[in-house]
């Protein structure tokens, strides 16, 4: 199934480096944060947390750091849904440099939950059409790229 997918582009800012001189690991997971920050908008997920307080929670988050990050610069994280379950959602995002080169791939395990009740629930049909619907265009009328494999 062809689920939703987005592309951000971010600025890479200098409070960002390490003693190393390059990105340090943990800049890397604040893009990836505001990719999924920016799917929850867009897919009503953040003004159903205030409405109705429903919305996924990070269950977890792995990294594959593939090759550093210089500043400067900037960041193109390209996200999708690949897998959809009864309460969770799985998130794959593919951080990107300038040259359009990986320099990491994380995932994300998202779970629905109600925080009325402090419990898990099973993801509404709402939520589960709009992972399964293909993005809208990024602004400026640009499609979003392909996933590459």
């Amino acid at each position: 199934m062809n689920y939703y997918a987005q592309t951000i582009r971010l600025r890479i800012d200098w409070s960002e480096l390490d003693s190393f001189g390059h990105v340090n690991n943990l800049a890397i997971l604040r893009y990836t944060q505001t990719a999924r920050v920016h799917f929850m908008e867009e897919t009503g997920m953040m003004r159903s947390k205030a409405e109705a307080g429903i919305s996924p929670v990070l269950a977890s988050t792995s990294c594959q750091f593939k090759k550093q990050l210089f500043y400067p610069g900037h960041v193109t994280v390209r996200s999708r849904i690949d897998q959809v379950n009864n309460t969770s959602f799985h998130m794959r995002h593919k951080v990107l440099d300038d040259a359009q080169e990986v320099v990491a791939e994380v995932h994300d395990v998202l779970v629905m939950f109600d925080f009325h009740k402090n419990v898990k629930l099973s993801i509404p049909q709402e939520f589960r059409d709009r992972m399964e619907a293909p993005a809208p265009a990024v602004s400026g009328g640009q499609e979003h790229p392909q996933w590459d494999s």
